[in-house]
């Protein structure tokens, strides 16, 4: 079974998450089957735009907690997680086609951060997103610390970060990180028909705009992506780091 396949419908090409019974948590397994996917839509000639989704209840709920122990059991484990992660967010920002993501349920932490790395976002209403990486003593990944204040300014960045409290699809439109909002049983047909219009453009000059866009946002963008990896990785390797993941899964398993 793979936690991520590409299909292709026409000349859109799709990536869904793939393991609904986990929310589509980011493990190991799931990240090499993203990566996977995610370079079968970019050597696919016929696909002009690529759409992101999750299957089930979410699009993304972030790192799977049950999987820490493994990711932090040695320094060699972490720097491989927080590559693999980075990694995601390189491919994505750094290919010439466009990705929309059609995003609906849980977007958490790391899904929160793939969601911001897609080109356009059309969100279903009933979207949560939120970092929880503070409360865990962790540290953002996906371009986020430079993307976030470009976006919205240092102040509110800030706000998402560190607080890390719940967004919902309506305050996410007004903040404006997804581009429309639907109800939840339209998502799949709205992000289609977005997709289709987008298909209809040049692709060689949305390519050429999107590494043009991506190029003026310049080195400090990949430099906040090595910069987030080396911060990740000490914070994955301190002491008592399991211990507080530990203790935030139990709370949130409690509600």
């Amino acid at each position: 079974m793979s936690f991520a396949c590409y299909r292709r419908e026409d000349e859109i090409g799709v990536i869904t998450l793939n393991r609904p019974e986990r929310l589509n948590a980011i493990g190991g397994a799931l990240l090499a089957d993203f990566s996977a996917a995610l370079q079968a839509g970019f050597a696919d000639e016929d696909a002009a735009v690529l759409v992101l989704t999750g299957a089930g209840r979410a699009f993304c709920a972030g790192d799977d907690l049950k999987e820490f122990d493994q990711q932090s059991a040695s320094e060699a484990a972490i720097r491989a997680h927080i590559g693999a992660i980075q990694r995601i967010t390189r491919l994505m920002l750094g290919c010439e086609k466009l990705i929309l993501g059609a995003v609906h349920g849980y977007a958490v932490g790391g899904g929160f951060e793939w969601m911001l790395n897609c080109d356009l976002v059309v969100a279903a209403d009933d979207l949560v997103a939120f970092f929880p990486e503070m409360d865990l003593g962790q540290f953002v990944t996906g371009g986020v610390t430079h993307l976030l204040p470009q976006a919205l300014g240092y102040q509110r960045a800030m706000e998402l970060l560190v607080l890390g409290e719940r967004q919902d699809a309506a305050r996410l439109e007004r903040l404006n990180l997804v581009n429309r909002v639907v109800p939840r049983d339209e998502l799949a047909v709205k992000a289609m028909e977005l997709a289709r219009s987008a298909a209809k453009k040049s692709r060689f000059s949305v390519g050429r705009l999107k590494a043009l866009l991506n190029q003026e946002l310049g080195r400090p963008l990949w430099h906040a992506v090595e910069q987030e990896e080396a911060i990740t990785i000490e914070t994955f390797s301190r002491p008592g780091a399991a211990k507080r993941v530990g203790r935030f899964a139990e709370r949130k398993s409690r509600g």
